[in-house]
Parts: C-alpha cells; sequence; structure tokens
C-alpha cells in the first residue's frame, strides 16, 4: 500500500531555467512577442495561400498545412511557458503533463511526415517534370496530408501509454521548459529500459527514416538540376527548394540530439536549450524563410496589403462624395 501511494503522483513542477527566475517578467515579454510574430506569420501565410488563386499548387498547399501545423504545436507548449514565467508555483497536473507529451510528438512526427511530403513534391517537380502534373493532383495532395495526420498522431501512443503505467516516487520536479518523455523518464522509480528502447525504435522509425528519405530525395534533386544547361535554370530550380532544405535542417538537428539516444540520462541545460531552439525559434522562422525567400508569396502578400489599402481608399472617396451631396 506505501508503494501505491507513492506511484501516484497527481502533478509535477516545470523547473525550466532556475537561474532566469528573477527575468521572469522580460522573458514573459520577450516570449510573447516571438509566440505573437509565430501565430501571426503562420496565420498570414496560410490565409494568403488560401485566398491567392495563382498560388494553388501542390508546393503551396503543403506550406499551408506547415503554417497550420506550426500554429498547433506552438499552441501546446508556449501558453503554458508563459504562464510559468509570471507564477511562483509552476506546477502542471500528471494527466495534463501526458496529453502535452502527446500533443507536442504527434504535432512534431506529424511534421516529419509533412516535411518529408513536400521533398517528394519537389523531386517529382525537378526530376519527373513532365508526368509531375498527372501524379500530383489535388487528390493525392490532400491524401498525402491526411496520411501524414493520421500516422502523426498514432505514432506517440505507445510511448504515452507505457510511460503512463510507470511508477513515480520521490522528487516530482520535472527538469525541463514543458513535459516530455526523457525528463518524465528520469522521474521514474523503476527500470525504465522497455520504455527507453520503445522511444528510441519509433524516434528512429520517425526521425532518421523521414530524414534519410529527404536527404535521398534531395541528392538526386541536386544530380537532376546540375544536368539542367543554363545557369539560370539550375539557379531557379535550386530556389524552389532553398527554403524547404533550410526548414529540414534546422528542424531535424534539433529533435535527432533530442530524441534518437538510447539512455535516460541527458544534459539538463543543453536539452532544454535545443527544446527551446525547435519549439520556439524553428516555428517563427518557417514564416520568415518561406516569405522573404518565396517571390510569389511575397507578391501575394503585397497584392493582398495593396488591394486592402486601394479599398480603404475608395471607402474614403464614396463617404467624402455622399458627405458633400448631403451637404
Amino acid at each position: 500500500m506505501d508503494h501505491l501511494n507513492k506511484s501516484r503522483v497527481s502533478e509535477f513542477i516545470l523547473v525550466g531555467f532556475p537561474t532566469l527566475y528573477s527575468y521572469g517578467p522580460y522573458l514573459f515579454v520577450c516570449l510573447l512577442l516571438l509566440y505573437l510574430l509565430t501565430i501571426t506569420g503562420n496565420v498570414l501565410i496560410f490565409v494568403v495561400i488560401r485566398l491567392e488563386s495563382r498560388l494553388y499548387t501542390p508546393m503551396y498547399f503543403f506550406i499551408s498545412m506547415l503554417s497550420f501545423l506550426e500554429i498547433w504545436y506552438t499552441a501546446v507548449t508556449i501558453p503554458k511557458m508563459l504562464i510559468n514565467l509570471l507564477v511562483p508555483r509552476k506546477s502542471i497536473y500528471f494527466s495534463s503533463c501526458l496529453l502535452q507529451t502527446y500533443f507536442f510528438h504527434s504535432l512534431g512526427a506529424t511534421e516529419c511526415y509533412l516535411l518529408t511530403a513536400m521533398a517528394y513534391d519537389r523531386y517529382l517537380a525537378i526530376c519527373q517534370p513532365l508526368h509531375y502534373p498527372s501524379i500530383m493532383i489535388p487528390k493525392l495532395t490532400i491524401k498525402l496530408v491526411a496520411i501524414c495526420f493520421t500516422i502523426g498522431f498514432l505514432c506517440p501512443i505507445t510511448e504515452v501509454i507505457l510511460i503512463s503505467k510507470l511508477p513515480f516516487c520521490g522528487s516530482n520536479e520535472i527538469q525541463h521548459i514543458f513535459c516530455d518523455f526523457p525528463p518524465l523518464l528520469s522521474l521514474a522509480c523503476t527500470d525504465t529500459s522497455i520504455n527507453v528502447l520503445a522511444d528510441f525504435i519509433i524516434n528512429s522509425f520517425i526521425i532518421l527514416v523521414t530524414f534519410l528519405f529527404i536527404m535521398i530525395s534531395y541528392v538526386k534533386i541536386i544530380f537532376a538540376i546540375l544536368k539542367i544547361r543554363t545557369s539560370a535554370g539550375r539557379v531557379k530550380a535550386f530556389s524552389t527548394c532553398v527554403s524547404h532544405l533550410t526548414v529540414v535542417l534546422l528542424f531535424f538537428t534539433c529533435i535527432m540530439f533530442m530524441y534518437v539516444r538510447l539512455t535516460d540520462s541527458y544534459s539538463l541545460y543543453y536539452d532544454r536549450v535545443f527544446a527551446v531552439i525547435y519549439s520556439v525559434l524553428t516555428p517563427i522562422l518557417n514564416p520568415i524563410i518561406y516569405s522573404l525567400r518565396n517571390k510569389d508569396i511575397r507578391m501575394a502578400l503585397r497584392r493582398r496589403m495593396f488591394s486592402r489599402r486601394e479599398c480603404n481608399s475608395n471607402k474614403d472617396q464614396k463617404l467624402e462624395l455622399e458627405a458633400k451631396r448631403g451637404m
């Protein structure tokens, strides 16, 4: 009975960065600004692509879905992180902790698969341009996105079930900025080798297999680009891939360090630093990378902004005319 009572943990304490607690209000403002910029940037890209008929292509459909995904990916962790920067007791219920872990990994896995689908789209467009329109039809793009979300949300179920059955005793302090599998495993008062092995197999399948597929696609893309005779053609072909490849390298570098390892021991400080990079900084970089490097998205944003200004000026002119007539 004593063992059962000890193992029943009702809540955890998210330690975060203890040395920065005195800067809580300043960090709150910085993180809030980053979060608002992330949401605004991703919403803007999603809306513009969905409204602009010229962007109704598979590549931009995938970009809009990536922006949609990033909105929810950040919503899982950042709001709780903002609250913890202001409140003295940084607690989270056990069930809420498991839910946060599940959705964080589900959306992360979905992003891995979505980035892989985007690499496949670029491979077809550059390596098989004649067959591309007949293969990458709207129906297929919708199916690929649906498969990415379905598999992504199924992947972490086994890990969550296994960790929910672990007994937790002693300290309930999670040495992290949000709930995650590695810091949770370190608090369990039993052998976690099965959990570590399951995490390694599932994460290796999600991360390494998708990353390998993306790299193979880009090796073939590079060889295809090198065969293009004109330098202008080579630049144009590669420019459509640079943004996606940049996002891939940023995202996969961090998550490989975090999740592909056969041990439950880890560097507390470096894990938290990498967690900030892939959970806060990467989502805000995605809209910046795609909007700044993509000419079509920049032009679509300008058209939308100028058309709204023209509408507002036309309305003002109409109001002035009506006012003059009334006089």
